[in-house]
């Protein structure tokens, strides 16, 4: 995987950010060194004794887990050597270049999108108490996504705005992460790096929000490769519990969405009626439905069987009333998903000569030498454009051909020959 990602230029960061019992720190050690031979670029770690051991010379990050909040707190962590801060989430934008003010000579990433812990980033004990099961051990119970009734201090029920009882309402599920407009605020705050949360998501979830920020922070940086995407990236499309900026200029409202700690998706329209299996709607302008497509109402999930005008088939009938929540969401669309692929190129310039026995082919930064004897060609034009149309076709590498210079006579070379080259060079 090192290999691979670092032909695109990309670097591979690991993460040792747990913290770790006593009897678990030789083993701790001894991967690290394992992962500085192999070429990871650098740790994400948490666990501040792990410095006290003899590491190799590889680049450190502070991990989130390491309550990273204050110009203080970083100063204190670039003295110990650290060369990038992951900042905590809660952190606003002005907290944010105060850091990089005070703190010039340090690195700071921050998260822009993904899941959100409604305790302070390293700082959440309630899984530990409460079962056993430390978060900053990687084993959260994650009671945050629980239901819970809410009470006051003789015990009795609180109304929410509506005046209904707040009873086994997800209180605490915070909605996702998404900074995708301050992208460019974000940069001018001092952060270097942009951080997608993807713990236990999938790679639907992966290639469609990482195109998403991509796209946009391609505006702000020089392309270095060709990207061919089937799809138009929307974080709604994939798992989407709604979105907040959090505290990114002061407390917005709604953080929390308190009816499901599930994937809610794309809001598409209002059910108008539910009778059976069987619900009218009345769908956004643009929304098509297909067989399989995953909905939800409230916090209740289910799936088309079938549409007909203004009326949908679903797999089982609802136990939501659609008179007090009659939100219609998408959180699985079948054919978005079946469109989700994307591949990137690296363009290098391909330069092909004749030599004194043979010819040299250079592709990128690849060059190789091959003995063959100079036969001119009976049709010079043909030959010399099948050099180039075969040298060019790179296949299933990671490379495209930006550019194919030839410095040399129109010499008959059979198109086998030709591939062999670009084959063996390319490597």
């Amino acid at each position: 995987m090192v290999q691979y990602a670092h032909t695109f230029g990309v670097q591979v960061l690991v993460t040792v950010n747990t913290l770790l019992h006593d009897e678990e720190y030789a083993d701790a050690v001894q991967m690290i060194h394992r992962l500085y031979e192999i070429g990871v670029d650098a740790l994400i770690i948490q666990d501040l004794h792990l410095l006290d051991f003899d590491l190799p010379p590889i680049r450190l990050h502070a991990s989130t887990q390491c309550d990273n909040r204050t110009p203080e707190h970083v100063a204190y962590l670039r003295d110990l050597g650290f060369k990038r801060a992951v900042l905590a989430r809660e952190l606003s934008i002005d907290e944010i270049r105060a850091i990089h003010d005070a703190v010039p000579d340090i690195e700071l990433e921050a998260f822009v999108h993904g899941a959100l812990c409604v305790s302070y980033s390293g700082r959440c004990y309630i899984s530990e108490v409460l079962a056993n099961r430390s978060a900053n051990r990687g084993a959260c119970a994650q009671f945050c996504r629980m239901a819970y009734d809410v009470l006051d201090e003789s015990m009795n029920e609180v109304l929410d705005e509506t005046g209904q009882p707040i009873h086994q309402r997800h209180v605490l599920s915070l909605q996702d992460l998404d900074r995708s407009a301050y992208l460019q605020e974000l940069i001018d705050a001092g952060v270097t790096t942009f951080k997608i949360e993807g713990r236990l998501k999938d790679a639907d979830y992966v290639t469609n929000i990482v195109a998403y920020y991509r796209e946009k922070l391609d505006a702000f940086r020089k392309q270095t490769s060709v990207i061919s995407r089937s799809f138009e990236p929307n974080p709604e499309k994939t798992f989407h519990r709604g979105a907040t900026d959090y505290f990114m200029h002061g407390r917005t409202r709604p953080m929390a969405n308190w009816d499901t700690p599930k994937s809610t998706g794309e809001y598409i329209g209002q059910v108008l009626e539910a009778h059976g299996n069987t619900l009218r709607v009345r769908l956004q302008e643009g929304v098509v439905l297909h067989n399989g497509d995953g909905l939800t109402i409230g916090g209740e999930g289910f799936s088309v069987n079938g549409v007909e005008g203004n009326l949908i088939k679903i797999n089982k009938p609802l136990t939501t009333n659609p008179l007090t929540a009659n939100r219609l969401y998408r959180n699985l669309d079948t054919k978005f998903v079946k469109n989700l692929h994307s591949e990137r190129r690296i363009p290098v310039d391909i330069l092909f000569r004749e030599t004194e026995n043979g010819f040299s082919l250079r592709i990128g930064n690849k060059e190789r030498m091959f003995e063959y004897a100079h036969e001119p060609a009976k049709n010079a034009e043909k030959a010399l454009e099948t050099i180039r149309t075969q040298l060019s076709k790179l296949g299933d590498t990671p490379y495209i051909a930006r550019n194919v210079r030839i410095e040399s006579a129109p010499y008959f070379i059979p198109i086998s020959i030709l591939n062999e080259w670009r084959r063996n060079t390319i490597i």
